[in-house]
């Protein structure tokens, strides 16, 4: 077993959680149990989650999108409390990590989904008050759009969207996953050939008429990538049991 502290100190490190400003309450949610001997990674928290875990036994959850919000209404009431409890009754602790998780150079989303369709980091991409959440990669050899659909539905268990308005092979693809819509003027800035992101944005003409192609690959299926990485290293690191779920929402 590990103590609680010695997993979340390494976390809070690696993913550099305070380097970025962000709308969620990054790091240590809730705190359970002391030792850890089993970890559930997932891409969202929620009941249908925390009872997964308790079914599985484990006693620290690791998510993308955690229960804390800086926006939201901070008082354990409705669901909130609902979801509290069950960690409570358990004795199961939360860690979230949102845009840090997003921006990893290594095991974050932007950088998994490049490493998943074979393309190299070439620079940043999508900033937010100067720090990017995102990448543009480069493939080695220009590889055709049908082709990276492919690798991406198989890879995230998805179904992609695309509006296929650019060079008929990509060599350049800039990725922010989960909602990054907002960054495809960027992308064009940029003159990729192809914009990646999660949710379907209304972009068919802006696309159409800047000659770029973009695949929207569902915001949930972008955005579980991450903490497969991380709970592979986490298991590797601390000789702890990890696993993945995968709870599907169809967003």
């Amino acid at each position: 077993m590990v103590k609680i502290d010695t997993i979340v100190g390494f976390l809070d490190r690696y993913l550099e959680i305070d380097s970025i400003k962000d709308s969620s309450w990054n790091g240590l949610q809730y705190q359970g149990t002391q030792e850890i001997s089993t970890i559930l990674f997932a891409a969202d928290a929620g009941i249908e989650t925390f009872n997964q875990a308790v079914a599985l036994k484990a006693n620290l959850i690791v998510v993308h999108h955690g229960i804390f919000w800086k926006t939201m209404d901070p008082r354990l009431i409705g669901a909130l409390k609902k979801r509290v409890e069950v960690l409570w009754r358990h004795d199961i602790s939360l860690y979230a990590a949102h845009l840090p998780l997003d921006r990893h150079r290594v095991v974050g989303n932007s950088a998994q989904l490049l490493k998943l369709l074979g393309a190299r980091i070439r620079s940043e991409f999508c900033k937010i008050e100067g720090k990017s959440v995102g990448w543009i990669g480069e493939f080695n050899h220009a590889v055709p759009l049908k082709e990276i659909e492919k690798k991406l539905c198989r890879g995230l268990h998805t179904q992609c969207t695309v509006l296929p308005f650019g060079k008929r092979n990509v060599k350049t693809v800039a990725v922010v996953s989960g909602g990054g819509g907002r960054a495809f003027h960027e992308a064009v800035s940029a003159g990729v050939d192809l914009f990646l992101t999660g949710e379907i944005a209304d972009l068919y003409h802006a696309a159409k008429d800047a000659g770029i192609h973009v695949l929207f690959g569902g915001h949930h299926a972008t955005e579980i990538l991450g903490v497969k990485a991380l709970s592979a290293l986490i298991r590797k690191k601390f000789k702890v049991k990890t696993m993945f779920i995968d709870i599907p929402t169809g967003l």
